[in-house]
């Protein structure tokens, strides 16, 4: 698994990331984005953008965030498994499920994130030099709220023309959630020294590091 990602890191793949990289932070907030609250009830979010590593790093770094988890969202309980996900058939997407604090962090803002750094969201079932649906850009919503405020913000992005090409994230409603493999859990922290986390990830976290200070945390 780990030599099948590494043989697609490519110039052009790599070119891409640096291209994606150079949007910087979304000067957009994400309209009908609840404010910061003194709820104490934790919230969840679930995302996919992509190799769950990287994803799953970014979102261990914000301020209000609890938990990361990375795992499968899209397909069946019995098809979650990486080695079924990954030939493509399953409707599953490498997701990460983020459970924050809403009282410290937004959904608006864990969207802006998302769009922001963890991904580029114009790659149509791929990111970077890994492809195929598994890999796709996906919102997988858990309320009628957050479905309002996803599908709202990419409106917002695409009529603002942040990114050259248009939008393809896709926006579902989560049936569920299955955890991926113990191995994938906190790849990032676990291998940092992994080339396709050194090509891919890690310019990822810097980068929110970089445009989201006041939300930047180290693990």
């Amino acid at each position: 698994m780990m030599n099948r990602r590494l043989r697609k890191i490519s110039f052009l793949a790599l070119l891409a990331i640096a291209a994606f990289a150079a949007v910087g932070a979304i000067p957009v907030k994400a309209a009908g984005d609840a404010s910061q609250s003194n709820a104490r009830s934790p919230q969840t979010a679930v995302f996919a953008g992509g190799c769950f590593w990287g994803v799953d790093a970014v979102f261990k770094h914000v301020k209000g965030v609890k938990t990361v988890m990375s795992g499968y969202s899209g397909g069946s309980a019995a098809t979650a498994h990486y080695i079924i996900v990954e030939g493509g058939q399953t409707g599953h997407a490498e997701s990460v499920q983020v459970v924050y604090d809403p009282s410290q962090i937004t959904y608006g803002q864990l969207l802006q994130i998302f769009f922001s750094v963890a991904h580029d969201p114009t790659q149509l079932n791929r990111q970077g030099p890994d492809t195929g649906p598994q890999y796709r850009s996906a919102i997988f919503f858990v309320s009628d709220e957050q479905q309002n405020i996803a599908r709202t913000y990419v409106e917002q992005l695409n009529k603002a023309k942040v990114f050259k090409k248009t939008i393809v994230t896709e926006i579902k409603r989560l049936d569920a959630f299955y955890a991926a493999e113990a191995y994938h859990q906190n790849y990032f922290a676990n291998h940092p020294n992994d080339l396709y986390i050194v090509m891919n990830d890690a310019p990822k976290v810097a980068h929110l590091k970089d445009q989201f200070p006041n939300i930047y945390k180290d693990r």
